[in-house]
């Protein structure tokens, strides 16, 4: 069964929550059908004329793009605008097309992720946070024997502490009920007061899944009427935000990663500001436009910043921090992004059972050349 364009945005909502973006930008539906079928997709950087002329020669109805084709207001759309023609191929067409920004830029395995692994830096966590889960905790009454059974439809749902998953507190008591006229209790009888050993069982939610965790409870719960409590809590759950920060296997001096980023990224060409002699540990990185970071860098101790769109007055800065910077580009820090997108659609279709194809658009190139 080939998916319809809704289909594929409820699934890039798995992949990279659009509720992560950035409050200036423009994520998800840009333009076109979102009942429209889909039965070839087609990923790239950017919605320019080449992915576009390339979507719609390869007949595909949809256009994954990382950087949104609408960013700013439009004031009229007028096919003689560069904008406004895009717009105006894309509908003549029946091409749709869907952006995933700093929503893939912020959550776990994205872009940022994707330049850390290639850059061979371990142990990161976000340079600057940006979304913290709310937690709630709830706690339910059980009979006992069923316990397992309760726990395993909460722990679906339930937040994760540091590295641990599935984690609760479990206490025995006595609980006591009287059911009235129309009730169907599990244990007792009806105008007589019951007696019951029970386990109270506390857990972590995240607050915006409290809902289905619920409807599991009830489910899996034996009695008709749960004995449910529900807590906010002060705690910050899983912390996700821009960039990232980590540090190197290995020292290296930052003439060696340079030389190192060169031959991964293969460009042409690399900036960079700092000694080359100068031992480097800890490591910055934001992929994209990230030089705005450079103080959140600075004050984490970082040794380096690999970022691109770097300015000259972010250089003088990072010189007068003593933060070395490496500009390796906003093209090339972002366009491993289509490969890994390609792979994980490919694998969420054929969990739901969805048929598509999808193809990689690999005539995008770094409009930047050197000498």
């Amino acid at each position: 069964m080939n998916p319809r364009v809704s289909d594929i945005i409820e699934i890039i909502d798995t992949i990279a929550p659009f509720q992560l973006a950035e409050e200036w930008d423009n994520v998800g539906l840009q333009v076109g059908d979102p009942s429209a079928p889909v039965s070839r997709i087609m990923v790239s950087l950017d919605a320019g004329n080449e992915a576009v002329d390339a979507a719609v020669a390869e007949q595909c109805q949809l256009l994954l793009t990382h950087h949104p084709l609408i960013f700013r207001p439009l004031q009229r759309i007028s096919l003689a605008d560069p904008s406004g023609a895009l717009i105006g191929k894309a509908l003549r067409n029946s091409l749709s097309i869907v952006s995933l920004h700093t929503n893939f830029d912020i959550v776990e395995g994205g872009v940022n992720d994707l330049l850390a692994d290639k850059l061979g830096i371990i142990s990161t966590v976000p340079l600057s946070v940006t979304f913290s889960e709310a937690l709630v905790k709830l706690a339910v009454f059980v009979p006992k024997g069923h316990e397992e059974r309760v726990s395993q439809a909460l722990f679906q749902f339930s937040g994760s502490i540091g590295k641990y998953s599935e984690c609760s507190f479990q206490v025995e008591g006595m609980g006591t009920f009287t059911p009235h006229e129309g009730a169907a209790p599990f244990i007792g009888t009806v105008g007589k007061r019951e007696y019951a050993e029970e386990t109270r069982i506390e857990v972590l939610l995240r607050k915006d899944d409290v809902d289905r965790a619920l409807v599991a409870l009830s489910s899996a719960h034996p009695y008709e009427e749960p004995a449910v409590d529900l807590y906010p809590l002060l705690n910050n759950g899983v912390q996700k935000g821009l960039g990232r920060i980590g540090m190197l296997k290995q020292s290296l001096s930052l003439d060696k990663f340079v030389s190192r980023i060169k031959e991964e990224f293969a460009v042409e060409g690399l900036r960079f500001v700092g000694d080359g002699d100068r031992m480097l540990g800890k490591v910055a990185l934001c992929g994209g436009s990230g030089s705005s970071l450079l103080r959140e860098a600075y004050s984490q101790g970082a040794d380096v910043l690999v970022t691109g769109d770097i300015k000259y007055h972010d250089a003088l800065e990072a010189q007068s921090l003593g933060v070395a910077l490496v500009d390796l580009g906003h093209f090339a820090s972002e366009i491993p992004m289509v490969e890994e997108l390609v792979a994980r659609l490919e694998s969420e279709l054929r969990i739901r059972g969805f048929v598509a194809e999808l193809l990689a658009f690999t005539g995008e190139k770094d409009p930047f050349r050197y000498r």
